[in-house]
């Protein structure tokens, strides 16, 4: 069964930032020559460090800040002459922005009013939104008798309960800690699934893009790095930085050698060679940092692979479902090495020397830090 948003025509350019700049003092940009596309009913989170653009792009696309140069458009229509409480877009704070003189149900009417959505139709549409955040019974209270998660469930049904074309979450889950904000990231995640609607999500916390995106923007420096899927985002990070930013990464500076096909050698700073992945890096004498997943090595391989070397355990640290390790390995001794725990576990102790394989094809010479 596909569900009616699935059947429809989806537009792919249902938000457009086309060549968008943002400078605050007239000097310096902090969002530079943006293009980015986002089709009808993705979720596209914006990630990167503080200070990289992605809020300001977030401002610019609610109406709270006004582009330099370039144009934002929504649904084909340019909004920058257009006052925020006039785009149709639901909005979700990380203080929740709840009203605390209002009850929830009041909080949740308060869009519809504003929009003189008749009252029958206003509590059809109240009781459909507290239904999707799991909050049926809790309209006559106060969002002082709430916990910081039913808060914020109530501040994601009142961005919905208007029924707009876009949402847009400005690090909504900050607040909350860990489990919680762990279970509102699928919570969210199933909301958006089951109808449909644009959004456009902000955070800095990798893992929370990860698991909640279609596709993700990561930012620095005011540019979008990489536009990608999550899985195609931290499996082939296109760049050094992109690598570094999303999830762990081992990283060896060298000089590219040789060079054929998918495969190059690489000379470390440590004088080792090594086989990787030419990504960024196409010619002889080319300066390069290697990137490699920790849970792309293992330890004693079976079968033969392009780089074995010999490592040194540093520390061991437990962490339930894996044990994660650091070697001296290749100069590099802050190499992280991840192991899956299992009944049959080898015999990991600090001191140890192990030996390390991985496939050049894991392994991406990106641009040199």
């Amino acid at each position: 069964m596909f569900n009616k948003y699935e059947l429809m025509s989806k537009n792919k350019e249902f938000v457009k930032f086309e060549n968008v700049d943002k400078s605050y003092d007239g000097k310096q940009l902090v969002v530079k020559g943006l293009d980015l596309d986002i089709e009808e009913g993705e979720f596209v989170t914006m990630l990167g460090p503080s200070g990289s653009g992605k809020t300001t792009c977030l401002m610019m696309l609610a109406g709270f800040e006004t582009p330099t140069n370039g144009q934002i458009y929504l649904d084909n229509k340019v909004i920058s002459d257009i006052p925020p409480h006039k785009r149709g877009i639901g909005m979700v704070f990380q203080n929740y922005a709840l009203f605390p003189h209002m009850t929830v149900y009041e909080n949740l009417a308060f869009p519809l009013r504003v929009r003189k959505i008749p009252k029958d139709e206003a509590d059809k549409k109240v009781d459909k939104a507290l239904s999707m955040v799991s909050l049926q019974g809790f309209e006559a209270r106060m969002p002082m008798q709430l916990s910081g998660g039913q808060q914020q469930r109530v501040a994601v049904a009142r961005s919905l309960v208007f029924d707009p074309k876009l949402v847009l979450m400005d690090e909504p889950l900050g607040a909350l800690d860990k489990n919680l904000r762990e279970s509102m990231q699928y919570e969210i995640k199933h909301i958006h699934e089951s109808i449909g609607v644009t959004v456009v999500y902000v955070t800095h916390d990798q893992t929370e893009a990860l698991t909640m995106s279609n596709r993700i923007a990561v930012f620095n420096d005011g540019k979008v790095q990489q536009l990608s899927s999550p899985d195609e985002l931290y499996e082939r990070p296109v760049n050094s930085f992109v690598a570094e930013f999303i999830g762990e990464n081992n990283t060896f500076g060298g000089e590219v050698i040789d060079i054929s096909g998918d495969k190059c050698k690489v000379k470390l700073d440590s004088g080792n060679e090594i086989l990787a992945n030419p990504i960024v890096t196409k010619t002889k004498g080319e300066k390069t940092t290697v990137s490699l997943r920790p849970e792309r090595a293992i330890i004693d391989p079976e079968t033969p692979m392009d780089n074995n070397y010999k490592g040194k355990i540093e520390e061991v640290i437990y962490h339930g479902d894996h044990t994660r390790l650091r070697l001296d390995l290749l100069g590099n001794k802050e190499f992280i090495l991840k192991v899956p725990n299992s009944s049959n576990r080898m015999n990991i102790k600090e001191g140890k020397e192990i030996n390390i394989g991985w496939d050049s094809s894991d392994c991406r010479a990106l641009d040199p830090k």
